[in-house]
């Protein structure tokens, strides 16, 4: 065994110059398998774990997808509010445990910006049930304080009592900020690989003060603008909120509390359970899923057809060579064993080039696709489905060189001596 290795290294090392292209095509094709996997199954856990323990999802009539995204995951904008009065009506709702209202719209340096209620940090959940845990400091308390998601503290470099000024929107206009109230940073929430980590959140209170002198989605023009102080001595409750997050006393009850929101005379109301949206959102992107994977597939069908194109190439040029092999002793299935250990040497020098790539690029990028894209990609040892995706690429490999290895199992002795034309 050892001679045979010794002897398909040698012969590999020799046609090292084909070969590599082989290796690199390969490894792209790995590396392509694994990321798609990757990035399809991380994406799933992110969604999944960004809320539970949240039975329906009220607001305006929409999409239910869209109300998903932009409430829970902060994809997309809000276009329509809901009155608070309807979170009021909600709460009194004999089924319902709690109400969290949420108020969007306004960023700070990219980030979303969360309105809510202080029973935001009890009753929120995420992942498997876990609750909302302050790395340091403490709730917001103050119309004007803020606690950072972990992602906001650590990428802007924030600390506790850093001033914040949040601004309307997306920020598109130079003139949106709400420079005249400024926030204070008073807590920093432990990360919890969800969108949680990458908001700011805030009393609605706050919210409601920042835009006092606001009309449509910007300033008046001309008026005084009222300090941070004089807002703090007007009227602050809420008016409109975006959606509202609520949990029921049992599970049984959710269809009926649905049915009463959707029902609801004062405005048009929808309700969604979050795993039924899920489920459609993943049905939507399943056909992305699969094109990803398709292209994967065939990057590796041509990376294969080349590995047994060179192979098959070499093999003309290797008669005189094997026929040499056969005449001192190698029998025909040494010769087939020989072109199948080059097939193996090629096809797992391929994968595991093509698993370092990918281990290397989610160590390195993971952090910088979760700050741009808010996708947390694991650093970690292969999953099982991934490790079958490098066994399958090494099988394939070896499968591809069976073809050429039963050519040169047919050789026989004196057609590998004999001279061409003889």
């Amino acid at each position: 065994m050892n001679s045979l290795l010794r002897i398909a290294w040698a012969s590999a090392w020799h046609r090292r110059l084909a070969l590599s292209l082989v290796v690199l095509s390969l490894a792209l094709s790995t590396f392509l398998l694994l990321t798609v996997e990757r990035v399809r199954h991380d994406v799933r856990d992110n969604f999944s774990n960004a809320v539970s323990g949240t039975d329906l999802i009220v607001g305006a009539r929409s999409g239910a997808v869209q109300l998903l995204l932009y409430t829970v995951f902060r994809v997309g904008q809000p276009t329509q509010t809901i009155e608070y009065k309807a979170v009021q009506a909600l709460q009194k709702d004999p089924a319902v445990k709690w109400v969290l209202p949420i108020s969007l719209g306004d960023t700070h340096r990219g980030f979303s910006v969360v309105a809510t209620t202080p029973d935001y940090f009890e009753h929120f959940r995420y992942g498997p049930r876990l609750p909302l845990a302050l790395s340091e400091g403490r709730p917001f308390e103050d119309v004007f304080d803020a606690v950072l998601g972990a992602d906001v503290a650590q990428q802007l470099g924030y600390a506790l009592g850093q001033r914040i000024v949040l601004r309307h929107g997306s920020g598109a206009l130079d003139t949106a900020d709400h420079d005249d109230m400024p926030f204070t940073a008073v807590g920093v929430l432990a990360r919890t690989g969800t969108p949680v980590d990458r908001s700011v959140h805030i009393r609605l209170e706050g919210m409601q003060a920042l835009h006092v002198d606001w009309v449509a989605g910007m300033p008046i023009p001309g008026a005084k603008r009222t300090s941070a102080q004089e807002a703090k001595a007007m009227d602050l409750a809420p008016r409109n909120v975006t959606a509202v997050l609520v949990g029921l006393k049992t599970r049984g009850a959710v269809f009926a509390v649905q049915r009463r929101v959707q029902a609801y005379e004062g405005e048009p109301l929808m309700a969604v359970l979050p795993g039924v949206t899920l489920d459609e959102l993943w049905g939507t992107i399943a056909q992305a899923e699969q094109a990803l994977a398709l292209m994967s597939i065939l990057v590796g069908i041509v990376s294969l057809a080349g590995l047994m194109a060179v192979v098959m190439t070499a093999l003309e040029q290797r008669r005189r060579e094997l026929a040499v092999l056969r005449s001192v002793g190698a029998g025909p299935r040494w010769v087939l064993m020989l072109l199948l250990t080059e097939g193996l040497l090629v096809s797992l020098s391929g994968a595991a080039l093509g698993a370092t790539a990918w281990a290397l690029v989610l160590w390195a990028g993971g952090p910088w696709v979760q700050a741009e894209y808010g996708i947390l990609l694991r650093f970690g040892l292969p999953t099982a489905r991934e490790a079958t995706l490098c066994l399958s690429v090494v099988m394939a490999g070896i499968a591809a060189s069976l073809w050429p290895g039963w050519r040169a199992y047919r050789l026989s002795l004196a057609d590998g001596l004999a001279p061409r034309g003889a």
